[in-house]
């Protein structure tokens, strides 16, 4: 392990680890329950500053969520959708206390929605037939759309919202990835997704419809996109199968830093949705950490899905769902609710706010994951190898509350495929990424097991990952920034190079 070292000085360690700024998070599958509800499992919460679609000098806030995770591309016949029966929510909070300053709420159609009822399609196959050239064209069947309800939350003492800015309805979501006859405009001629688009001008046709500009300058999208996280969870939920800390040799980049892993969400596609809202919008909070110097202004942001408290199963009729929003997940940083809270609370977690969050700190600053990487790792049993297991008041400073701080007085940040972007973030020299935020591309796995193993002094830095570097997809570089989601008819996706 000494012998994978990389020195920094304490302060650019802390930074390296603790700043706040652009954010996400990722949890595919973090509790119990949630894991019986796919459509409502949120997988990762991006939200980083950047510029307007079609405006380069207008800043915003980029948020993007995704939801439903190890979503195959092929499952037709009816093909992923988003429920009509749960809230999608992105809020955005003090970036210190956690609680909620603006709502956005997505509500989506029903499948029941269809041009054609008397056909086993559902994304083809509407009033004509041939290929979806346009959202809602007659020939998509099933054309899903959603509300957008925009609402400012009373300041903290007081309950319920303020008032809703506005209602957005009817707005578009882009048709699944059928495949290159069916949705010919995701794919190139051998049916493969083409994705990276460094311009809004040569984002395919299909996505960039579905751009909506609602009002006082949001802009919102919503559809299925390449799942953008990567990493060897398989291997590394094996007890650290060797291929995930294997150096070939070379230990002077770090262990696990030399490829040989295994992308376990490879060819898998999710569901998304987000906004764009104009840094005007935005009511930014002072933020201290300690690590850096000054005050830093921003926002915090998180997602929740919530359902209905009552669903009704009945005989020859589809189910009934009323009653208030009862919340069934959420996911503010990567990795929280799934790699540090206890099986106990898992499900308590999503049920509660981030505004709540000192009840979990035990589990940051007593990180079991540090525990099984020295009694796996090191062969040490008790679990008191060189990783600090207890006192990791580090972990706790960014995890606490569960809610991303943008810093948003930044300038945009980079992205995958811009000159400068590092994955590893500050440790690869890169100000811009997690947890000074996570844009797509941030290795966010590498960068918290190196918080791991590092902390809480961070004199050394010890380098360490899961030997996978990269995604299987390009990312766009343009709204809504998610790779173009993999094609249904593409077969054997998740082995072929």
């Amino acid at each position: 392990m000494k012998s994978s070292h990389k020195i920094l000085t304490p302060l650019a360690a802390f930074c390296a680890l603790s700043v706040a700024g652009p954010a996400s998070g990722s949890s595919h599958s973090d509790a119990p329950l949630i894991k019986q509800d796919p459509q409502a499992n949120l997988t990762d919460v991006y939200a980083f500053m950047g510029t307007r679609y079609d405006n380069p000098a207008a800043q915003v806030l980029n948020v993007i969520v995704s939801v439903r995770p190890f979503s195959d591309p092929g499952d037709g016949v009816i093909y992923e959708r988003f429920a009509d029966d749960a809230l999608y929510t992105i809020n955005l909070t003090d970036p210190t206390t956690g609680k909620v300053t603006y709502s956005f709420d997505f509500e989506f159609s029903p499948i029941t929605d269809v041009k054609n009822e008397n056909t086993i399609l559902s994304y083809g196959r509407g009033t004509g037939v041939g290929p979806i050239t346009t959202i809602g064209d007659a020939n998509q069947n099933f054309t899903q759309t959603y509300d957008l309800t925009v609402s400012e939350v009373r300041p903290p003492g007081k309950s319920g919202k303020l008032r809703e800015n506005f209602v957005a309805k009817a707005l578009p979501v882009s048709p699944p990835n059928v495949g290159k006859r069916t949705t010919p405009a995701y794919n190139d001629a051998n049916g493969k997704a083409v994705s990276g688009a460094t311009t809004i001008a040569n984002l395919d046709s299909l996505t960039k419809q579905a751009i909506s500009p609602v009002s006082d300058g949001i802009v919102a999208w919503a559809g299925p996109r390449e799942d953008g996280f990567y990493a060897d969870t398989p291997g590394i939920f094996d007890f650290l199968d060797p291929r995930i800390i294997n150096n070939n040799g070379n230990s002077a980049d770090g262990l696990g830093q030399d490829g040989g892993g295994q992308d376990g969400f490879k060819g898998f596609n999710v569901l998304s949705f987000g906004v764009q809202i104009p840094v005007a919008l935005l009511k930014p909070a002072a933020f201290d950490n300690p690590f850096i110097p000054g005050v830093q202004q921003g926002v915090g942001v998180y997602a929740s899905v919530s359902r209905h408290a009552t669903t009704t199963r009945r005989t020859g009729a589809p189910p009934n769902s009323r009653g208030g929003w009862v919340q069934v997940n959420r996911l503010g940083n990567p990795l929280f609710n799934e790699v540090l809270v206890a099986l106990k609370d898992k499900d308590r977690y999503n049920a509660t706010d981030p505004k709540d969050d000192e009840q979990y700190r035990k589990y940051a600053e007593n990180p079991e994951v540090a525990f099984l990487i020295n009694a796996v790792l090191f062969a040490d049993p008790e679990g008191d190898g060189p990783l600090a297991i207890t006192g990791r008041t580090d972990l706790a400073s960014v995890f606490l509350p569960d809610v991303v701080r943008v810093d948003t007085t930044t300038g945009p940040v980079l992205l995958p495929g811009q000159a400068g972007f590092n994955r590893l973030s500050f440790i690869g020299g890169d100000a811009g990424g997690w947890p000074n935020g996570r844009r797509p591309g941030d290795d966010v796995v590498d960068i918290a097991l190196t918080a791991v193993a590092s902390g809480p002094a961070y004199t050394t830095i010890t380098v360490v990952g899961d030997n996978v570097a990269a995604n299987d997809q390009l990312y766009n570089q343009v709204f809504p920034y998610l790779g173009t989601p993999h094609a249904g008819s593409a077969v054997n996706q998740r082995t072929k190079p």
